[in-house]
């Protein structure tokens, strides 16, 4: 690539116009490159060098309207450090002055009000609204998984989520969010943490700690999921790689060991417990509880 063109790219972020391309090399040299993956179409007219993330396919569309575009939903919360979801389109808001239209991987909102923050240097709808605004788009549980990590994210906290969700009222799934809001908290560490923790309450168990620290006999801290001290149970979740190393395996059994020494019991929960059979893990943690308590 022509030195003054890798500028161009260089000094817009990883992005040029064809107009600009095509100062520098000719259609048969930008179609060459387009081949060989070298450069890639990221929006009509607009061109990365090689794959772009997200943040690229922004400046791209930056480029295209000529000015910054504010971000909404999924690619708000990924920006914060709360998205549950895996986005990978982008949501943007509609400048002022253009009419953008959905595109592949580009989906384009027309909200009218919307509070806007700036952050990392870009327009983007304020953490609380986005966080509440995401939640009303998903199932129960997986909406309770994104008000836990937007509080985790130390963006927000319970009171503005309390505040979105009444600049909100009306609005499709806000009655289901607002219900939800005095259950998140902060201490989930994963989106089927959360999952697990509602089944938990709407099964009618007492409310767990999050993260619970325990000191075994021989003084070593170890933190479970789940924890009812007054019970002396806990109770963790088990991803599908939980066991992915021999080192895994092996701490797993010693927590395990040492926790049952001081009189701990402790159950194990997978995702299958928490959405296919979620009464009878229900069943299962309430009869451990109702053993230590006896």
């Amino acid at each position: 690539m022509p030195p003054e063109l890798q500028a161009v790219f260089a000094a817009q972020g990883g992005v040029a116009a064809s107009s600009q391309i095509l100062l520098h090399l000719s259609r048969r040299g930008l179609q060459r490159r387009l081949r060989s993956g070298e450069l890639v179409k990221v929006f009509p007219s607009i061109y990365s060098v090689g794959a772009p993330d997200a943040l690229t396919r922004l400046r791209g569309l930056d480029l295209r309207c000529g000015e910054h575009v504010a971000v909404c939903l999924g690619t708000a919360a990924a920006m914060y450090g709360f998205d549950t979801e895996d986005v990978t389109d982008l949501h943007v808001l509609n400048p002022d002055g253009h009419l953008l239209r959905d595109h592949r991987g580009l989906v384009v909102h027309r909200r009218d009000g919307a509070p806007l923050t700036r952050h990392r240097g870009r327009l983007i709808t304020t953490p609380a609204w986005t966080a509440i605004e995401v939640a009303r788009s998903l199932r129960r549980p997986r909406a309770l998984a994104t008000l836990d990590s937007a509080l985790r994210s130390h963006t927000c906290d319970q009171q503005d989520l309390l505040s979105a969700a009444k600049a909100q009222a009306g609005r499709r799934g806000i009655v289901m969010v607002r219900d939800l809001i005095p259950l998140a908290r902060p201490g989930a560490e994963s989106p089927m943490e959360s999952e697990a923790r509602l089944v938990m309450l709407d099964g009618g168990l007492p409310e767990p700690l999050l993260q619970y620290e325990i000191i075994d006999r021989d003084g070593r801290l170890w933190r479970v999921d789940f924890a009812w001290p007054e019970c002396r149970v806990a109770v963790e979740y088990e991803g599908f790689d939980w066991h992915s190393t021999p080192e895994a395996l092996r701490k797993d059994r010693q927590k395990r060991a040492a926790l049952e020494e001081i009189s701990w019991g402790v159950l194990s929960i997978v995702s299958d417990d928490v959405r296919r059979q979620p009464d009878v893990m229900v069943r299962r943690i309430d009869a451990k509880l109702m053993q230590t308590a006896a």
